[in-house]
């Protein structure tokens, strides 16, 4: 089988895997300690929370904190419903579900609109009584980068905390300052199960989770320390392998475009990350695609949103009509893709589709 779904997931790093197996047991059986507790294995273990809340913080920018979650959806929730005051909540159209989902279910939720390249149109005004402005540095759909710091500039300007889902960028690109910034581990070649949220230094949020208040008094729950330490290693192998990571990503992009130079591109090639490609064939039957290339692992649109029968938002919001959305492929791809996976892909890919034609 050939992966192409990078922005759903992404394989599990080695070193990662290394360092959960560590604290699955440990050789004498004596790393399985609650890191809450204050016997010596439970300092054990909350000396790797420690370590690994460490590298994954290295990757956010200085002056805040890292609050551990079961994910980005849950780091979201906790962002968006702890945020203080009253007012509305402004998010761009083309952000996850967990963002325009929790945005709709409090109420006075504000859109703001996109260009045809995918990028949110920063001439925009955020209205007057906003408190919370989130919009995504990466989109996971079509990997159009977005204009994050003019939108913190402008929430700031308005009196507003602004969030950030950065799960498609941590690890592949620099992080963009924000007030809050939510990750997941399982984008970056960590362990599902694991985010984080950081939270700027002297930002106030309201607990949503009542119980043992374990993070900070913001995030009630028994952390694990295996899940800690594996998303800590792959944050530091990130880290270390930015450049070169970047640069395998970007000979892939060069060609895959050459690879599939007949199909439409969705959104911006230059502002965009280069590990998404998301294309399109009118008249293209995506589901009968994936019938005859079993093989290839590719997304018909994001996985959050797979087998809903509905047209992606992001595509619609760019101005694609519904038969177009309904045509269109995402193929992702990063650290373990190898040229000679993506060039039989596309030949797979390729073939099946002019069959259709």
């Amino acid at each position: 089988m050939i992966y192409l779904d990078y922005q759903a997931t992404t394989p599990l790093a080695p070193e990662a895997r290394d360092a959960m197996l560590q604290w699955m047991d440990g050789p004498d059986g004596s790393a399985f300690g609650n890191p809450h507790s204050p016997h010596r294995m439970g300092r054990m273990a909350a000396a790797a929370v420690d370590l690994a809340r460490d590298r994954v913080a290295a990757l956010f920018p200085p002056g805040g904190q890292v609050i551990f979650t079961s994910g980005a959806t849950e780091a979201i929730n906790l962002a968006m419903r702890g945020c203080p005051g009253e007012g509305a909540i402004s998010v761009s159209a083309i952000e996850h579900a967990a963002v325009l989902d929790t945005a709709h279910a409090l109420g006075h939720c504000h859109e703001l609109n996109v260009a045809a390249d995918g990028q949110c149109n920063a001439r925009q005004d955020i209205p007057a009584n906003t408190k919370l402005v989130a919009v995504m540095q990466v989109n996971n759909e079509i990997g159009v980068i977005q204009p994050t710091i003019e939108f913190h500039r402008k929430a700031k300007e308005a009196g507003a905390l602004f969030l950030c889902d950065a799960v498609q960028a941590y690890g592949k690109i620099p992080v963009t300052g924000a007030d809050m910034i939510a990750v997941s581990a399982h984008k970056i070649h960590g362990p599902k199960g694991i985010g984080a949220l950081w939270v700027r230094d002297g930002v106030e949020l309201t607990p949503v989770q009542t119980g043992g208040g374990q993070e900070a008094g913001l995030r009630s729950g028994t952390l694990s320390p295996a899940l800690c330490a594996g998303f800590g290693a792959a944050a530091q192998v990130a880290a270390e392998r930015m450049e070169e990571d970047a640069a395998h990503v970007e000979a892939l992009w060069t060609r895959a475009r050459e690879l599939f130079a007949d199909w439409e591109l969705n959104g911006s090639a230059e502002a965009r990350w280069h590990g998404n490609l998301n294309i399109r064939k009118d008249g293209l039957d995506v589901a009968r695609l994936m019938s005859d290339c079993r093989d290839v692992m590719f997304s018909a649109g994001s996985a959050c949103a797979s087998g809903s029968g509905r047209p992606s938002h992001v595509l619609r919001a760019i101005g694609l009509d519904t038969a177009q959305a309904k045509s269109s492929i995402r193929l992702g791809f990063g650290r373990y893709t190898s040229m000679e996976q993506l060039e039989s892909a596309a030949e797979r890919l390729n073939s099946a589709a002019s069959q259709q034609g």
